[in-house]
C-alpha cells in the first residue's frame, strides 16, 4: 500500500437504515489528531484506528465527515443518540 493509502484508510459504502455512509476504515499509524466520537462523546486519541463516515445519499458530503470508534459506528443503530456524560456518570438510569 502506497503512504497515500496509509494515510487515508480503506474505504468503502455501506447501507445502514438511515442511508448509504461512505466509511472510510483509518488505521492508528494514520491517526494524527483527536476527535471527539459522537457514539460515545469520548475522545479518539491519536494513534487509535478509527472510522470516518459521512453520508453520501445527497444529504451531506465530507465536510459532514465525523470519526468514530470502530465499536461506536457499528453498534450505533442499536443504541441511542450519544449523551454527553463525564466519565464518572452511571452508565443507565
Amino acid at each position: 500500500m502506497t503512504d497515500e493509502g496509509v494515510r487515508k484508510g480503506i474505504e468503502g459504502v455501506q447501507q445502514w437504515q438511515d442511508g448509504e455512509w461512505m466509511v472510510r476504515s483509518i488505521f492508528g499509524g494514520a491517526a494524527t489528531k483527536t476527535y471527539r466520537c459522537p457514539g460515545c462523546m469520548q475522545e479518539i486519541r491519536p494513534g487509535v484506528a478509527h472510522v470516518v463516515a459521512w453520508p453520501i445519499d445527497g444529504r451531506g458530503d465530507e465536510s459532514d465527515r465525523r470519526h468514530w470508534h470502530t465499536g461506536c459506528w457499528k453498534a450505533r443503530d442499536r443504541r441511542a443518540p450519544g449523551v454527553e456524560r463525564s466519565r464518572n456518570a452511571p452508565r443507565y438510569g
